[in-house]
Order: C-alpha cells, then structure tokens, then sequence
C-alpha cells in the first residue's frame, strides 16, 4: 500500500503521560483506505482501520467524522492545519461559543428542564413548534447564567431585545427563584474555561456535524442506486429506514447538486391525473415555489378532498416543484 498522507497525533492523560498515534491515508491498486494507528513503545501499534473502498468522497466523510471523533477526545496534530479547524475558534463567534460551551457543560440540568417544560406549555398555547419560541441553545446559557434582569438578559448570545421583550418576563420569573454562584458581565468565563477543553467541545460539534454529512453521503447513494433498479419511496423507506417525507428532503438535495431523479417522481406521480398535475403547475407559476400552503389552498380550497390526506397532497406537490424547478434552472442556463 502507498502511503499519500499521514500526522502523528498525541494526547496527554490525566496522570500527564503521553499517548502517540498516527492517522494515515494510503491507496492500493485502485482503493482507498484511512485509519487510525496507536503507537506503543516500539513504535507499532494496533492498527483501526476507518475505511476502504473506491470513492474519494466517502473516504473524506469517514475521515473527517472519525478524525473529529479523536480531536474531541484530546488528541492534537504534530503538524497544524492539516484537518480543518474550527473556524470560529479565534473569530467573531469565539465569545458567544465559549459562553455556549460553558453552559452546556457546566450549566443548571434542574432549571434547564423547567425552562423546557416553560416552552412546551408555551408552545402548546400558541400553536407552535417549540423551537420558534427558544432554541435548546438559549435556554442552555439561560440555565448556565441565570440572568434575572433583562439587562442581563441581553448579553447571552441569541437573545436580542425584541427576544428579551417577548420572554424575559417569564424567564426572569423563573430564574428569580434561583440563587446563582456566577455574575455578570461574563468576562470570567474565558479565563475559568480551560482552552483544551474549549477546544474538545468544538471538535465534538465538529463530530456531529461530520456524522450527518457521512449519514447523508451514504443515504443519497443508497437512493441513487435505489432509482437506478426502478425502487419507489416506499421501497426506499425499507432499503433506507428513513421517511417518505425524509426522502423527499433527500430528493431535493439530490436534484440541487444536479442528478437526475425523474424516474422516482414520475413512478410516484403516475396516480395523479393530468389536470391535477397541470393546476399545481399553473400554482407554482402564479405563486412562486417558496411557500407549499398558498399553493395547496389554490389547488385544493381550504379542506383538502377527503380522500387525500394533507400529508400526501403535500407529498405531490413537493414532487412537482422538484420538477418545476428544474425546468426554471433548465430555462436560465439556456439564456
């Protein structure tokens, strides 16, 4: 096997002792390969292998999920730069990511539920998804810092004032019952929070981050093949365990970087008559394709036909604006 890249990592232990290895990329006659090697004393280790196959693009999927993986666990490079970064780690988000990193680490696990239970109850009375009310994020630093004036409030990242206006009451109401160790302003945080540790948290983001990238990699080549043999959505839900409606995201995704997913879309429209088809077209032109529900009220009135549920009409008319897109696309690059 040929050797084309490799960095000596190493971590230090807790009892301050240093642990070596070594993360490689090597091809032979035609397949990659990628993989980890602890070092011992004599300078070989067991050797983990991440993966091996023939697609270039896969490799990097797997190696940067799995590299992260490693970073997040203590491991630095020899030689700097070869893997990518963080890129916020000294820009213009390093505060509001140290601050972030603190609260999830560090923060109130008692008060995070009660402000969680807060945005349920909020969310059931306004008939919203939880996350339009407040992202798990801010109530992280809300449960870490225990603000309880809106001034304070003000200086978590993610809260802004019209933010503060619309919730800092009832957020000050439930902070107010606890006391807090911590004040404000924040400047403490950067010098209690140790780098090393900053920085493991970084790569742990990288690690999810990189994880879905691998999953999706995989997904979109499952489905690729999958409409290739002739396979429909429901077929593809079994090969893929994923959703119809999770599907239909990755068809999407698939048609924006440019492949052709028309067989798939013309299986799963053949039941849909031509008029029908021909409304939710005429639809998209008038209405523009940003927005399904003005379209779905055009098409189909305010009750969809009870025949049809609403998550099937919604299904077809998603199907369709892959469709009328492309042709949007088509028509520009033909100018």
């Amino acid at each position: 096997m040929q050797i084309v890249f490799m960095n000596q990592m190493s971590r230090m232990s807790e009892a301050s002792e240093e642990h070596a290895a070594q993360v490689w990329i090597g091809e032979e006659e035609g397949l990659w390969r990628v993989g980890w090697r602890d070092m011992e004393g004599d300078g070989y280790g067991q050797n983990e292998e991440w993966y091996e196959g023939s697609s270039w693009q896969e490799l990097l999927c797997v190696y940067r999920h799995r590299l992260a993986v490693k970073l997040s666990e203590g491991y630095r490079p020899a030689i700097e730069g070869i893997f990518h970064e963080p890129e916020d780690a000294k820009g213009r988000n390093y505060a509001g990511q140290k601050l972030q990193c603190y609260s999830e680490l560090f923060g109130s696990e008692e008060l995070y539920a009660e402000l969680c239970a807060w945005r349920r109850k909020k969310a059931a009375a306004g008939r919203k998804a939880p996350y339009f009310i407040a992202s798990n994020r801010v109530l992280r630093l809300i449960s870490a810092f225990v603000p309880q004036t809106e001034e304070e409030l003000i200086q978590l990242p993610g809260i802004g004032v019209n933010k503060a206006a619309e919730h800092g009451a009832d957020w000050m109401e439930i902070t107010s019952r606890v006391e807090r160790s911590t004040s404000f302003p924040l400047d403490w945080v950067f010098n209690k929070l140790q780098e090393n540790v900053f920085l493991s948290w970084l790569y742990k983001q990288k690690e999810q981050k990189y994880k879905q990238e691998l999953d999706n990699f995989r997904t979109d080549r499952e489905m690729l093949i999958g409409i290739a043999e002739g396979l429909t959505l429901d077929q593809l839900t079994e090969k893929t365990g994923l959703s119809r409606r999770d599907l239909i995201e990755q068809l999407e995704g698939l048609e924006k970087e440019g492949y052709d997913t028309e067989a798939l879309i013309q299986m799963e429209l053949e039941s849909l008559s031509e008029p029908e088809q021909s409304a939710i077209w005429k639809a998209f032109e008038e209405l523009g394709d940003t927005f399904l529900k003005p379209v779905m009220q055009r098409v189909y009135g305010q009750e969809p036909p009870q025949e049809s549920s609403t998550e099937t009409l919604y299904e077809r008319l998603r199907l369709i604006r892959i469709r009328f897109r492309r042709q949007a696309i088509d028509q520009r690059s033909a100018v």
